[in-house]
């Protein structure tokens, strides 16, 4: 074997790789999203789990990729690990099918019509209609199609130069004894472990086997403990996915290495043991592409038909080999926004809208909290809301962060809408969250200075944090059930509370004349109405984008001016209702 066939085996598996890559991608575009969507929903009990992951593996032509998919569900809390093993059993056992459209590049014809059933033929013919398809379709579902055409071509024309490369190789000698050390099972494992490993593929090293098979220098006793090995190997790129995860991320992972570290285990033991007491006959029979593909068929599947009944006893297995790590539940809360749900934006919105749900709970938890000091202070509750308060910086921050990640993906309009909506509101969460911290700073300054407000200015304050609380409740249960019409109830309490702040301001300088409040008092009594108004100014903002959103557009400014201008009689209504209701 010189030069030339190295660099032909060589373009070859590049081709092959390329080709597989490119129709895997596209057959999963065909299918949509609607794929992880189906894993997610539909893998309530261990068999449905083995043949949903078999499904969608044998679509997407990848059990590592449906692997890392559910390492991903699992470590964003939207899967358990028992739901996990189920559909990592069906894609070990799916991505078996990959092997058996290889098998038709062993398809050779004679003369006259039937040269139209060879390989090449039928390879060109798919590529034509693949270019075709791809060049002149409109609809991207077609284009798609000409995609996973063009893909098999490349994939099967990367077979047949692999295959022409190492042709010359049935005629060296070296060659034929290399593999024949491969009939010792440790070492053949071994090689397939390795091999598979530096692929990140079990199919391609499945494939590449298969074009050592034509050399017709593979035999049985050497192929079974190479597809064993190649199994193991798959397990790499999972493991490598979860080295950002949680522990159930882990544990999800390292339950794929787990099922065929397992299986290779059970089945070695069974057939070697067998073998060394009847001497199995067919241990020299020579392997072609389709008895290779039926082997790992039937590895993969006696895998899964044993160890499908001790699903509960691996979930053990893995959760004493990796131990629970604490985790706070605002923590658990933000591993939701999982990196791997990035490439399907329909679980990753809905994952960002249950992380900024939760943010604009303790938003609110944390404002209320700190109101509540001005009656009841304590140092403790004082330092429950600042970290509270850092907290919510930090779901800003990731939440932010996770949001531009998706704004770079395809998006459907009313995607892009709900993203849109996100991106606008958490910062107005976040500044509520700080006003509640300043809130609890001018609390503390009231407690340690020992300042009591006269009973007007109480009364007041009462007022005022009923209001303020009426439209927080109002804004984020509008935001979190994503309700218009409650939202429009907003602007007009806004108003009112703004008016509230203007006059209880006045009524301070009248108590400040007759001396019945101190200027010490004034300023402390001053900070709480700008940081109640800036409260309600940010709830203001945030009604605007629910309403604007959902007339698909956002002009905050053009909103408000509008508002303001034309007081309809729903604002009219709404605004009489709140006038009469917090009345100083």
């Amino acid at each position: 074997m010189d030069a030339t066939n190295i660099i032909s085996l060589l373009g070859g598996v590049a081709l092959f790789l390329f080709g597989m890559a490119i129709m895997g991608d596209s057959l999963k575009k065909v299918a949509g999203n609607k794929l992880e969507l189906v894993l997610y929903k539909l893998s309530s009990t261990p068999l449905k789990g083995v043949l949903l992951g078999t499904g969608v593996t044998a679509v997407i032509q990848s059990s590592s990729a449906t692997s890392v998919m559910v390492v991903g569900f699992v470590n964003s809390g939207m899967m358990k690990v028992k739901q996990a093993i189920g559909i990592i059993l069906g894609a070990i056992l799916g991505t078996s099918i990959t092997g058996w459209v290889i098998c038709l590049s062993d398809l050779s014809g004679g003369d006259g019509w039937v040269k139209l059933l060879s390989t090449a033929t039928l390879t060109g013919i798919i590529a034509v209609v693949g270019i075709v398809l791809r060049m002149t379709a409109k609809k991207q579902s077609t284009v798609y199609v000409g995609d996973i055409l063009m893909g098999f071509a490349v994939l099967m024309f990367g077979m047949t130069a692999m295959s022409g490369a190492v042709a010359p190789l049935k005629e060296s000698a070296t060659f034929v004894s290399i593999l024949t050390s491969f009939s010792n099972p440790l070492l053949g494992i071994l090689a397939g472990t390795v091999f598979t490993s530096v692929l990140q593929s079990a199919s391609a090293a499945v494939g590449i086997l298969q074009a050592l098979a034509i050399t017709g220098a593979v035999s049985f006793d050497v192929a079974l403990p190479i597809v064993m090995g190649i199994a193991i190997g798959a397990a790499v790129p999972v493991l490598l996915s979860a080295l950002g995860a949680n522990t159930a991320g882990k544990r999800t992972a390292f339950v794929y290495l787990l099922i065929d570290v397992l299986g290779v285990i059970f089945w070695a033991v069974v057939f070697y043991s067998v073998n060394a007491i009847v001497h199995f006959t067919f241990l020299g029979t020579i392997m072609t592409t389709v008895s290779i593909a039926l082997m790992n068929t039937l590895f993969r599947l006696g895998t899964v038909i044993v160890l499908t009944p001790f699903i509960k006893l691996m979930e053990r297995l893995v959760c004493f080999i990796i131990p629970d790590k604490a985790e706070t539940p605002e923590e658990q809360e933000m591993d939701r926004l999982e990196e791997r749900f990035l490439a399907h934006p329909a679980l990753s919105i809905e994952q960002s809208r249950l992380v900024t749900n939760s943010m604009a709970e303790k938003a609110q938890e944390n404002l209320f909290a700190a109101m509540d000091l001005r009656h009841h202070y304590s140092d403790k509750s004082h330092q429950a809301v600042d970290d509270m308060e850092s907290l919510i910086d930090r779901y800003e921050d990731k939440l932010g962060t996770y949001l531009m990640k998706i704004t770079s993906k395809t998006l459907s309009t009313a995607q892009s809408e709900e993203v849109s909506k996100f991106l606008h509101t958490i910062s107005d969460f976040e500044r509520i969250s700080d006003h509640a911290s300043n809130i609890a700073e001018v609390c503390q300054e009231i407690h340690e200075k020992g300042l009591a407000f006269s009973d007007a200015a109480a009364h007041e304050l009462d007022v005022m944090e009923s209001a303020i609380k009426e439209i927080v409740c109002i804004t984020f249960r509008s935001f979190i059930e994503n309700d218009v019409q409650s939202a429009i109830r907003v602007e007009p309490l806004e108003e009112i509370i703004d008016g509230i702040c203007d006059e209880m301001k006045s009524h301070h300088v009248e108590r400040l004349q007759q001396g019945t409040c101190t200027l010490l008092q004034g300023f402390v009594f001053n900070d709480l109405l700008t940081n109640y108004e800036r409260v309600a100014d940010h709830c203001s903002n945030i009604a605007v984008a629910i309403i604007e959103l959902e007339s698909d557009s956002f002009d905050t400014h053009e909103y408000l001016h509008s508002v303001k201008e034309m007081k309809d009689a729903a604002f009219a209504s709404f605004y009489d209702e709140y006038q009469q209701k917090y009345a100083l």
